[in-house]
């Protein structure tokens, strides 16, 4: 990502939130839908050895903030899911795969779509990915030490009332994996998880 120009990717900023897009010209203002799942990847810096002394460059950790700082507060709020990749060792190349499979997961998410399609039924929504307010404020409110969980991380994370809701909504969306009929404090930790976090510097 932070090889884009950073005027190209804030572009990004509209689709993600609205689903749409508008095109403006001189005699005309046209909006397309837009409704996308983006999956994009960065290095932590730009050699990509942040997390290794013997590699990592002389400037480490002060190449990695100003590396990531190339990429918007306000896109990276509207980006769900977060996930870091350490490099995997040799060793760890030949390790067997993991016990559940590609097709296993799939099975899981087909279920989790069809409990959301259910839920959802007889509105506009189609996913938790789409639920408005009203529709956190059913499906998606947690009680209890979930609710407690909530409240305190998103004071000491700072989060964005764009990024409170979308937390709700990825939490859902966990707990819809799971089987489960409520967010719970464990579905609540994991979507936390999974915010951005700036790297230390």
């Amino acid at each position: 990502m932070p090889e884009f120009q950073r005027a190209v990717l804030d572009s990004l900023r509209q689709p993600l939130e609205t689903g749409e897009v508008s095109v403006a010209r001189a005699n005309a203002h046209v909006t397309f839908p837009a409704r996308v799942q983006l999956v994009a990847a960065m290095n932590p810096c730009r050699c990509g050895h942040l997390g290794d002394p013997a590699l990592a460059c002389s400037r480490a950790p002060k190449c990695a903030v100003d590396y990531q700082s190339r990429v918007s507060g306000p896109l990276l709020d509207r980006i769900d899911l977060h996930v870091e990749v350490e490099a995997l060792s040799a060793r760890e190349l030949g390790l067997p795969p993991p016990a559940e499979g590609s097709a296993e997961v799939a099975r899981r998410v087909a279920a989790a779509r069809a409990v959301q399609a259910r839920r959802l039924e007889g509105t506009a929504m189609r996913s938790n990915a789409e639920l408005d307010s009203e529709a956190l404020d059913t499906f998606a409110t947690p009680a209890g030490p979930a609710r407690e969980l909530l409240l305190n991380a998103a004071e000491k994370l700072h989060l964005s009332a764009r990024g409170y809701t979308r937390v709700l909504r990825v939490a859902r969306t966990i707990a819809d994996l799971a089987g489960a009929a409520t967010i719970e404090r464990v579905h609540l930790a994991e979507a936390l998880s999974y915010r951005y976090q700036a790297p230390r510097g």
